[in-house]
């Protein structure tokens, strides 16, 4: 059992994080009362359809955490990516409940689940693909987003530098870097899926009404979407 302390310390975080909406108030987007200047519909948010991803997010990490602990539970290059993950997961649990009570909190805890959610699948290996780099990968890849969405609504709710469409390209820019630096080193699929997702959701949330966040969210999925095509043309993600 002590070789599989790591799995099993997985699949108890994995279950924590996903029965946590089921205890939490709903979480959509920071309430007029928690801001100076409420944010109602921000720019850099996606539409409501967007956030569906999470479904198929817990789902997956679920499966995964079951079968990394059954069929993975002393596998080194399993474990390589658990602390990692368990980090992310394990701050993640409180998350919608901080995000209902503080902002400002919630903006930082949800880089740290993004920071460490990337650093996970920096270490996931080629193999077990579908079983591991996949959830790891469309997790991190939808945090990538998230967090920067968290930014642009909390930075401009304080009224900082700039005003909501500001923030909104400040928030896409900077999602698209991380994002583009992630897809050099891992080369994950999964994770430009779920960048592009957030992406084609501020498009549909801003439309032509705010057509230049709409134009640049746009180009962010075309750059992605070379970068993911490029790396699955040089061989660097070949599911298994």
């Amino acid at each position: 059992m002590k070789k599989h302390i790591l799995a099993v310390l997985t699949l108890i975080v994995t279950l924590t994080f996903v029965i946590a909406p089921l205890l939490t108030d709903p979480f959509s987007g920071f309430r007029a009362d928690q801001l100076p200047v409420p944010q109602i519909d921000p720019p850099v948010q996606p539409a409501g359809y967007a956030f569906s991803i999470w479904g198929v997010i817990y789902t997956w990490l679920m499966v995964s955490a079951v079968y990394g602990l059954l069929q993975r539970g002393d596998d080194p290059q399993w474990d390589r990516v658990r602390p990692a993950l368990i980090i992310s997961l394990l701050v993640g649990t409180p998350w919608l409940a901080i995000a209902n009570a503080n902002a400002i909190l919630a903006t930082i805890l949800i880089f740290v689940m993004a920071a460490s959610a990337i650093a996970a699948l920096w270490r996931t290996p080629t193999s077990d693909f579908w079983w591991l780099q996949a959830p790891v990968g469309l997790y991190a890849g939808w945090l990538t987003a998230a967090s920067f969405v968290s930014l642009g609504s909390t930075a401009a709710g304080f009224g900082i530098v700039t005003d909501a469409i500001g923030w909104a390209y400040i928030g896409i820019i900077g999602a698209l870097i991380v994002a583009m630096a992630v897809l050099i080193r891992t080369a994950s699929l999964p994770y430009a899926l779920a960048v592009v997702w957030a992406l084609a959701g501020i498009i549909a949330a801003n439309g032509l009404t705010t057509w230049t966040v709409s134009l640049l969210a746009a180009a962010g999925i075309f750059v992605l979407t070379g970068l993911a095509i490029m790396a699955r043309s040089t061989g660097q993600t070949v599911p298994s």
